[in-house]
């Protein structure tokens, strides 16, 4: 398993790539997330939203579970105060925007 940094530039990349600031701000809103649960409300592709995840996960900035043959994300629990104080504010300003909003819809009715 890969060390996390938790440093700037690897949650500016994640923040710069659209999928992935989805993923965050869907983590962000509940907390924690099956992959299933993941692919439903972004209505993308498995494998993408996995190879997203295994590189957040690889930067440190959320953190996987097993449970049987499901595997929860969530923000990784020790990120810096910083770093998650950046991530509230982005989804503070953008939970109520399109595609985010839809994102949530989407996952309420899964």
């Amino acid at each position: 398993m890969t060390q996390a940094t938790f440093d700037v530039q690897a949650l500016l990349a994640a923040v710069a790539e659209p999928t992935r600031l989805r993923c965050l701000m869907l983590l962000a809103r509940e907390g924690e997330l099956c992959v299933c649960e993941l692919i439903r409300a972004l209505e993308i592709a498995q494998p993408r939203v996995s190879r997203h995840l295994a590189v957040m996960r690889e930067a440190g900035l959320v953190h996987d579970r097993r449970q049987g043959i499901w595997i929860h994300y969530s923000l990784h629990p020790q990120l810096p105060d910083w770093m998650r104080g950046v991530i509230d504010a982005l989804f503070e300003g953008l939970k109520d925007q399109a595609p985010y909003s839809e994102d949530a819809v989407r996952l309420k009715r899964c």
